[in-house]
């Protein structure tokens, strides 16, 4: 326990003392304190979320407050960047949760239950690295399902996705999340409504995800697409279905290719050996490169929305199978070069 900027250490013989345990009445230790592994910090972080969750005033209330503003809708979409962008565009008062996954990579199987959650998350933890603390995805991952599960049955909910297989496949996941709820759902398709009512400006680039379209310019394409009517019951059992089904595969791949492909893991490593050789060919002597760089040359060439994690675990994985040398500690994109074995 912590007062004054000191810790004090007490040790209970029980744990039904805990109720009556008063520290002004007890003798912290001396000389002797506990470590905690990681992974126990991450269960006790679980319950206080969980007992936050079930006893604060939550959107499941009859009046959800803003700041001093009342909500009139919910926004979703399957980026936290995206997110960002919704929060700075759209006008108060409003809710916005951005789901913290790429919904392109990784397994789905069961994904809507706790063991499809720890499958998916044991795949991430030992292939993708996101340079991130160890249990933040999954913690980031649970608080958005809470988030969600709050959402009270007055507001509107809008759900923002582009084709591309992150949000295509996050559209239909948040769908089955919302199937008990009677709230009149609106899908914004960014991608072509930015087609519709900005590149028919003549302004704008072709886009395929929310997260690239500016802040500005995502408030002018709600005000468009508002207007559009409510997602009908037909349309969402047909999307919860298609949801059913990608959640028996066990694909850790998915292009959008005008609907939500399936592909081997080994797709992009001919793309990424071809970059690598074509960036060799550009050196007086063949030398490594940093895998950002080839990474960055993947993308940059190419209209296709390609996961970068997803390229820097396949760029390590033809390293271990021998295909590439490498130089540095593969910790990050940033801080290892390969080159051509």
């Amino acid at each position: 326990m912590n007062e004054n900027g000191e810790w004090q250490t007490y040790e209970l013989e029980h744990e039904n003392e805990f109720e009556m345990f008063n520290h002004e009445e007890s003798n912290p230790l001396e000389g002797k304190g506990y470590a905690i592994k990681q992974s126990d910090v991450n269960t006790v972080v679980e319950v206080i979320n969980s007992c936050i969750n079930s006893n604060r005033r939550s959107f499941s209330s009859s009046s959800v407050e803003v700041g001093c503003d009342q909500v009139s809708a919910v926004h979703i979409v399957c980026s936290e960047s995206a997110a960002g962008s919704l929060r700075v565009g759209l006008e108060r008062p409003k809710v916005v949760i951005g789901f913290p996954d790429s919904f392109s990579i990784g397994p789905l199987w069961k994904l809507d239950e706790k063991v499809g959650q720890t499958f998916r998350n044991e795949w991430i933890y030992e292939n993708i690295n996101y340079e991130q603390d160890n249990f933040e995805y999954e913690n980031k991952f649970a608080n958005t399902l809470r988030e969600i599960e709050d959402i009270i049955s007055q507001v509107p909910i809008y759900i923002w996705y582009g084709n591309n297989a992150d949000e295509q496949t996050g559209l239909r996941f948040l769908l089955f999340l919302l199937r008990d709820k009677t709230n009149e759902v609106f899908l914004m398709n960014s991608t072509e409504l930015y087609e519709r009512y900005i590149m028919a400006e003549d302004r704008g680039q072709n886009i395929s995800h929310t997260g690239h379209i500016e802040p500005k310019d995502l408030r002018f394409l709600f005000e468009k697409g508002r207007k559009t009517p409510s997602i009908t019951e037909q349309e969402r059992v047909q999307l919860q279905a298609e949801w059913n089904s990608l959640a028996q595969t066990k694909e850790v791949l998915r292009l959008w290719i005008k609907s939500i492909k399936g592909v081997e893991e080994n797709h992009f490593d001919p793309l990424i050996i071809n970059t690598i050789e074509m960036l060799h060919s550009k050196q007086e002597i063949r030398g490594f490169i940093k895998a950002g760089i080839v990474i960055g040359e993947i993308l940059s060439g190419t209209n296709e929305l390609i996961n970068a994690f997803f390229l820097e675990y396949r760029i390590r994985y033809l390293v271990y199978s021998g295909l590439l040398e490498l130089k540095g500690i593969p910790k990050s994109m940033r801080n290892y070069s390969v080159k051509l074995r």
